[in-house]
């Protein structure tokens, strides 16, 4: 996570800075709601347990991929997500949806940056090859 520094913009109540070596850009800083996206990217990017000394960190969805999506395993993937979304303080989630894609699980989720009232659908899309895009 990054650190907010209010003293850069003075118009702005906080102004979020970090470096993500993911950065389309080519100094990899990151500013802002983009930060915070990218934070929650890192996140949802990593499977729950892999990180070390923090093993609640990431999310359950890999290990869900391959078994049938049942009303039982949609509502503890949206425990997870809703976990996920509620943990960052700068982010404010509604409309959380859980469904099957192709080849994987879709979450889809209307997200509000809180520091910049600026909200945006997204739509994550995990696969059965472990990974995440964005659309």
């Amino acid at each position: 996570m990054a650190a907010a520094d209010s003293n850069t913009n003075p118009n702005l109540q906080q102004v979020f800075k970090g470096f993500s070596s993911r950065a389309e850009n080519t100094n990899f800083r990151l500013y802002d709601f983009q930060l915070i996206r990218q934070d929650l990217i890192n996140q949802l990017s990593i499977r729950q347990g892999e990180r070390v000394e923090n093993p609640a960190y990431g999310t359950i969805i890999y290990d869900c991929i391959h078994e049938p999506l049942t009303d039982a395993l949609k509502d503890q993937i949206l425990a997870d997500v809703t976990r996920i979304f509620n943990s960052d303080p700068r982010l404010a989630a509604s409309n959380i949806v859980v469904s099957e894609q192709d080849s994987g699980i879709s979450i889809q989720a209307d997200l509000t940056y809180i520091p910049y009232n600026i909200t945006e659908k997204l739509r994550f899309n995990f696969d059965q090859n472990s990974t995440l895009s964005l659309s």
